[in-house]
């Protein structure tokens, strides 16, 4: 089955030009664009795509409400994917904290645009890594909730290990090399820690694990 994904922008010329990139895949479809914040979340709940491209600086409504919008839906299996042109933390910040799945640039080489859609269709999360980065930096300035911590009574050992190490950057691979185990069971890990934290996705997660004090950055 084919991938099917909302493109929301202001400019109908950016548009065209990622619907073009991504309908020269056999494997995505673009089923629907919009050219302002309130298009796009009314599209998503409509059309009910896979992924949403959304801009950040729309009219009525800008991707970042629209985002809320949509994550805020349980109904909806939509992931957010953000594009801008602006590198800025708040914009990353507000992006996760609005329920995004990913944040990309819009001067990406259109591989990684495949990519992003690819992956988070997959149930992962991605971050720019100039982003990934400075998320890093800025947690170390933030103060810890220690509250959040009662949320990780309802893991298992193995599942706080697991969540652990992907704050930590692992993939899916990586954690099943150092446990000893498949990577299907490391899925299972995922999923199961994700869904009793009420999480949507790796992005939110790794999120928690940082404020919550699981862990410490740069240790």
């Amino acid at each position: 089955m084919s991938i099917r994904v909302l493109l929301a922008d202001d400019q109908a010329m950016v548009r065209a030009g990622f619907r073009m990139i991504l309908e020269s895949e056999p494997d995505i479809e673009v089923v629907g664009e919009a050219a302002n914040g309130e298009q796009a979340a009314a599209s998503t709940r409509s059309l009910r795509p896979d992924v949403v491209l959304m801009d950040i600086q729309m009219p009525d409504g800008d991707g970042l409400q629209a985002t809320r919008n949509i994550t805020a839906d349980g109904e909806l299996p939509s992931r957010v994917v953000i594009l801008t042109t602006f590198e800025r933390d708040e914009y990353v910040f507000e992006a996760l904290q609005a329920g995004a799945s990913g944040f990309l640039l819009k001067n990406a080489p259109p591989e990684e645009l495949l990519h992003a859609v690819r992956v988070v269709t997959a149930g992962e999360a991605l971050l720019a890594p100039s982003v990934t980065r400075r998320i890093i930096e800025q947690f170390a300035r933030r103060p810890v909730r220690p509250e959040l911590g009662a949320q990780l009574d309802a893991l298992t050992q193995r599942e706080r290990e697991v969540l652990t190490m992907l704050a930590r950057g692992k993939s899916n691979a990586e954690l099943a090399a150092e446990l000893f185990v498949s990577e299907g069971t490391i899925k299972t890990h995922v999923s199961s820690l994700l869904a009793k934290l009420g999480l949507r996705d790796r992005v939110q997660a790794v999120v928690l694990a940082y404020e919550s004090g699981l862990v410490t950055p740069g240790a």
